[in-house]
């Protein structure tokens, strides 16, 4: 079988199951499972598929964009671990942004004794700071349903009333070409206008968002120190800290 005809088969179980194991290639193709391993990440370069651990799975759509309640039903566990670490970073009376996204929720409970400042632009976020006695600042703009995150230009002129010490801004994807990309233009301009604002940049982010890209890109990975998980590939780690520093919390 020729390589073409080979890696048209990986692609259309991927696209028809979405997440395939290496050895389900292997018995489709009769390849051997070294040959398969080439292939996906041939086809990972191309931007074809995503590889995953043991297989490779579709990668999402650019316009898809998952709600609060779907994201905070995935990798939970890991969230919270990158969560606390990134909480860690945060010194006594910082000045920071939390963006609206479901790991910068499971930052708040670790800030409680940080006296620390916090703006958002998370709606979810507000009830939680309130609670936990931190002083809070939520700017303007129009509420996305779907991420409760207030976006568009009250939030961007909102912003330009701060300076940061560090912000945290959660993604959609992450690629060592393509940079931080989410769905919506407006989120994304609201991502990129806090960055600007601050003196250093997190990214915090869960294995299951790297190799993905979306819509709208509002930053480069080299203007950003990237928090995630050892869940996430060694391979992928490497190839990102070749652009930029890593931190990996140990699951």
């Amino acid at each position: 079988m020729l390589t073409f005809e080979r890696q048209q088969i990986i692609l259309e179980l991927v696209k028809e199951k979405q997440i395939v194991k290496i050895q389900e290639l292997v018995d489709a193709t009769n390849a051997s499972e070294s040959t398969i391993r080439r292939d996906l990440t041939e086809l990972e370069e191309l931007n074809k598929l995503k590889r995953i651990h043991g297989g490779a799975s579709s990668l999402s759509k650019r316009l898809d964009e998952p709600t609060i309640a779907e994201k905070d039903t995935q990798n939970k566990d890991e969230k919270k671990a990158i969560a606390k670490y990134a909480a860690s970073l945060v010194d006594d009376r910082d000045c920071i942004y939390l963006d609206a996204g479901t790991t910068m929720a499971e930052m708040i409970p670790f800030l409680q004794e940080k006296n620390c400042v916090v703006v958002t632009n998370g709606l979810n976020h507000i009830f939680s700071l309130i609670e936990h006695g931190i002083e809070t600042h939520i700017i303007g703009g129009a509420v996305k349903a779907g991420t409760k995150a207030s976006i568009g230009r009250g939030a961007i002129q909102g912003l330009e009333n701060f300076r940061f010490d560090k912000v945290f801004i959660g993604t959609n994807g992450i690629h060592s070409k393509f940079g931080l990309t989410t769905p919506d233009p407006q989120e994304a301009f609201v991502k990129e206008k806090a960055i600007e604002c601050s003196h250093k940049a997190f990214v915090v982010v869960d294995h299951s968002k790297f190799g993905e890209t979306y819509f709208s890109k509002f930053a480069n990975i080299e203007s950003m120190v990237v928090i995630t998980s050892s869940n996430t590939s060694e391979s992928v780690i490497k190839d990102m800290r070749r652009k930029t520093e890593v931190e990996v919390v140990p699951i």
